[in-house]
């Protein structure tokens, strides 16, 4: 950790989480600083003369005037390195399971542990030699971290010419040198690890437009509402929709190499789920342990309010760091409306202006200043390599009401909108994600690599399939007047055919061992086989078949049993399926001559 200044306050005033100290001449906005005797950690976020506001990431009971505050002269920063994979860290990355062996099952106020292990030894293997020219984000070396990560040493920031003079492989800690560079005269020791201030973004060469998918395993975003890698989504819907459970889904099932996920200002018992699920999760693609690719940041409702705030740049600083050598990362941030709320208790503390609802005047600001470190990038290394980091927030208006200032704030920013609806909750339809007003802007950017992934025809399927579901909700007020009976054949197979969009496509269950995850393929299946029945249908009507055969036809039972098919399995259930539509369903639903 760092050294203290010299610099020494003394506390006037405590009000909750935020402390004012006087006598902090010479020091700097955002610098950690240790407040009173027990030495909790704090951050100087307003600067008035030789006065300091500070922000307490711990409790400061039993805190009071007359006690000391000491500025480390430093930004509240994260270690970056060998270790984070598969680690659990609070709100300013402190290893949960470190502070336990510690203390106990009760996080104890002044503790200070570092975020990696200075003990553990990892296998350093050289991918340069001495003599060769290195430059920011250049790779050093790579660790075999887990079986699922090759962690790649790279060139800190800020070195734009160097010769490498020393390097070795072996077994090093975190803090011993791998490496010494030449660089403008000076000789630059390198160790594994690197700090970065969590509240500056990480450089990088370019930022790229997003033109691949993020694939999450859930038919209704895959399909109707798809995100890109390096892109941003928010999921906000009322208490017991269903947030918390997509974002689980997404971090378990997406095709991101990383996984982060910060779990900030939520119950303890939904961060239980995430610790209790996720080491006994398997990756679907590699067959191994899900946590042997994730990092987990967990700052929950009964931790201290500020250091939600921290938690939220703490999450992104360590995505960004797996980014930069080259991996597709996803963050998942559950909810940024509890991170508001802190910023809004900071801020009235402060005595600040208050904007709309209490919340400060710059949560607009702060808000897109997170979601901007997104995207899809070229890092700085010579080898050019692409990273992405797609971000995903929940969002928690108070009684649903989406109009509140943190949910409004938040669709500025991002391209994809997820909206929960407590009705479909209600009605047990999960994902609850209402397909009539979420929206993803990337869409049309994604039809390209839809039509080549998938099919030419998808995204014309997908767009019938979302004609036929307005289409429903238009029939849905008629029949509420006259009643079903009253519509035409042609209406009523448009109500059968969006029925079996929403319940055999839209539905699914997140605590089924097959539903739980859809591949690309079989979702394409399902919509095609879906409207393969409509379009027969429509044809047999047109030609003056009867109707209720249409309806009654065992095919649609084939359709139902579809998504909870095993994925082996379905290749011969979709060829069933497509030979009896094809055959004209039966005997009895052709058209009458």
């Amino acid at each position: 950790m760092a050294r203290d200044t010299g610099i020494i306050g003394k506390i006037v005033r405590v009000s909750g989480p935020l402390v004012v100290a006087s006598g902090m001449s010479g020091a700097r906005m955002f610098d950690v600083v240790r407040v009173g005797e027990k030495r909790v950690i704090g951050e100087i976020i307003e600067l008035r003369g030789d006065t300091a506001s500070v922000q307490v990431y711990e409790e400061t009971s039993g805190i009071g005037p007359g006690e000391p505050v000491v500025s480390t002269g430093v930004p509240l920063s994260v270690e970056l390195g060998p270790g984070l994979i598969s680690s659990i860290f609070d709100g300013i990355q402190r290893p949960l399971n470190v502070i336990q062996s510690i203390a106990g099952d009760y996080v104890t106020r002044g503790i200070d542990v570092p975020g990696l292990d200075r003990e553990r030894k990892w296998h350093f293997v050289p991918a340069v030699k001495p003599g060769d020219t290195v430059a920011s984000g250049d790779v050093l070396g790579t660790v075999q971290e887990t079986p699922l990560v090759v962690h790649k040493i790279m060139v800190p920031p800020g070195i734009d010419h160097a010769t490498v003079a020393e390097i070795k492989e072996g077994d090093f800690t975190v803090e011993e040198i791998v490496a010494v560079l030449h660089a403008g005269g000076q000789k630059k020791l390198l160790t594994m690890m690197q700090r970065w201030p969590v509240r500056v973004p990480r450089p990088v060469r370019e930022k790229l437009p997003p033109e691949e998918q993020l694939v999450t395993g859930q038919r209704v975003i895959d399909a109707f509402f798809p995100i890109a890698k390096g892109g941003t989504a928010c999921v906000p819907g009322p208490f017991g929709s269903g947030k918390t459970v997509i974002q689980h889904q997404l971090a378990k099932w997406s095709d991101a190499q990383i996984i982060v996920f910060v779990g900030c200002g939520e119950r303890g018992n939904e961060m239980t789920d995430v610790l209790l699920e996720f080491p006994e999760l398997t990756d679907p693609r590699s067959g191994r342990p899900l946590m042997e690719r994730t990092v987990l940041v967990a700052n929950t409702s009964n931790m201290p309010v500020a250091a939600r705030e921290a938690s939220i740049y703490t999450g992104i600083t360590l995505a960004e760091y797996f980014r930069d050598m080259g991996y597709s990362v996803a963050l998942m941030a559950d909810s940024t409306s509890r991170w508001a709320e802190a910023l809004r208790e900071i801020s009235g503390r402060l005595e600040e202006m208050p904007g709309e609802e209490g919340y400060p005047a710059y949560l607009g600001s702060r808000l897109a200043e997170f979601y901007e470190r997104a995207g899809r990038v070229v890092a700085l290394g010579s080898d050019r390599s692409e990273g992405a980091l797609s971000v995903i927030g929940a969002v928690s208006p108070p009684g649903g009401d989406l109009s509140e200032p943190v949910t409004q704030a938040t669709l500025r920013i991002v391209k994809v909108f997820w909206g929960l609806d407590d009705r479909l909750a209600a009605r047990k339809h999960f994902p609850a994600i209402n397909w009539l007003t979420s929206y993803s802007l990337y869409t049309d950017r994604l039809d390209s690599y839809f039509r080549k992934a998938l099919g030419n025809d998808f995204p014309e399927m997908r767009d019938e399939a979302m004609a036929i579901l307005q289409q429903e909700a238009e029939l849905q007020e008629i029949v509420r007047l006259v009643g079903v009976d009253a519509l035409g054949g042609r209406d009523r197979m448009i109500l059968e055919t969006a029925k079996s969009i929403r319940e055999d496509f839209l539905y699914q269950s997140a605590f089924h061992d097959v539903d739980t995850y859809c591949s690309q393929t079989k979702m394409y299946g399902i919509l095609e086989v879906i409207l393969m029945r409509h379009h027969r249908a429509m044809e047999a009507i047109e030609a003056g078949a009867d109707l209720e055969p249409i309806l009654e036809d065992p095919v649609k039972e084939k359709i139902a049993r579809a998504r909870v098919t095993p994925e082996e399995e379905w290749p011969k259930l979709h060829d069933e399926i497509v030979a009896a539509i094809r055959s004209g369903f039966s005997a009895k639903t052709r058209a009458v001559s």
